[in-house]
């Protein structure tokens, strides 16, 4: 009875394995079964169990380089960025090392990546040249989060570096999403990246007015003003013997911070100062003298002088004899 219950269990199991993959010729041996648990099984264990282990060491080495990171006070952009690269450099060590206790060739394992490397890197050549534009904007750092950069022609505040793009929101809080290859490839401005900044203001003044007093108004002005450093101090310098002007320059440095306040405010004192001292801020005037003929030649005046009725007080003059 023993024996006809174990037939029906070894057919189904020699059904539902293969004879190659038992390494059976023919039949059902359970010696040979046991031999191959023993060898091929335990290398799925193996196998498997450096995958889970080694996936958990990669996790936490992954964590204990960011903290190491942040007490090194790293940049937030960088060390995730070199924390996602290491935890992926060490998943490809562990897979590879998980192939190789299966008894995969490592040759062939090799050659599969590297021919699936070449075909992603050229399906993919744009967003590699991103991401290289990503490493090297998080690597050299140009500018980081928070600072009010102009880059690729456009103007923001930077929110986010990420790999593939940056983000910027502009200062009537539009968002722009950049490619990060438009960014490396173009001029990059910085406006915050120095704590103070010098403002620059051209103020034209009549030739006939007193220079000394325009630019003791101008640096007198400047050097009452709240937000005005006192160290570089304020400057004015004669810049131009313009067309209508004489144009002075205001040279006055202030907090980065305090920038557009502080020239809003210069500007405004400008106008309101030289006014109260009497002196001219000219602007561009033209006269037009309009001559115009009739079809016989004869200027409009001496037409129009005709048609007034005035008592014989105007004199005609005599008309031209034609020709």
């Amino acid at each position: 009875m023993a024996k006809q219950t174990v037939q029906p269990a070894q057919d189904a199991v020699q059904a539902l394995v293969p004879k190659s993959l038992l390494g059976l010729e023919a039949g059902f041996d359970i010696d040979k079964l046991t031999a191959w648990a023993q060898t091929t099984g335990l290398k799925l264990l193996s196998a498997l169990a450096i995958l889970l282990i080694g996936l958990w060491l990669a996790k936490w080495l992954s964590r204990a380089l960011e903290r190491a990171m942040t007490r090194a006070n790293m940049e937030v952009t960088l060390r995730g960025f070199l924390r996602n690269i290491a935890y992926a450099a060490m998943v490809v060590v562990i897979a590879v090392a998980a192939l190789q206790q299966l008894g995969v060739p490592m040759t062939s394992v090799l050659a599969v990546l590297g021919a699936a490397g070449l075909a992603i890197g050229l399906a993919l050549k744009d967003s590699l040249s991103n991401i290289a534009s990503g490493v090297m904007l998080i690597v050299l750092r140009p500018f980081r989060a928070g600072d009010h950069v102009q880059a690729a022609g456009v103007e923001g505040t930077v929110e986010q570096i990420r790999v593939f793009q940056t983000r910027l929101r502009t200062i009537d809080n539009r968002v722009i999403v950049l490619p990060n290859s438009l960014i490396t490839t173009a001029v990059i401005i910085n406006f915050t990246a120095n704590p103070k900044r010098r403002i620059d203001l051209t103020v034209g003044v009549g030739y006939d007015d007193d220079l000394k007093t325009a630019k003791e108004t101008l640096l007198a002005l400047a050097t009452a003003h709240a937000n005005v450093l006192p160290d570089p101090a304020p400057e004015v310098l004669v810049t131009a013997l313009a067309e209508s002007s004489v144009n002075l320059e205001l040279r006055a440095w202030v907090k980065t911070a305090n920038l557009l306040r502080t020239r809003s405010d210069l500007v405004e004192g400008i106008r309101n100062e030289l006014i109260g001292k009497g002196l001219n801020i000219p602007y561009p005037q033209r006269d037009l003298h309009v001559y115009h003929h009739d079809a016989d030649g004869q200027p409009i005046a001496e037409l129009l002088t005709k048609s007034i009725a005035d008592d014989g007080d105007v004199p005609v003059p005599a008309a031209k004899p034609k020709v």
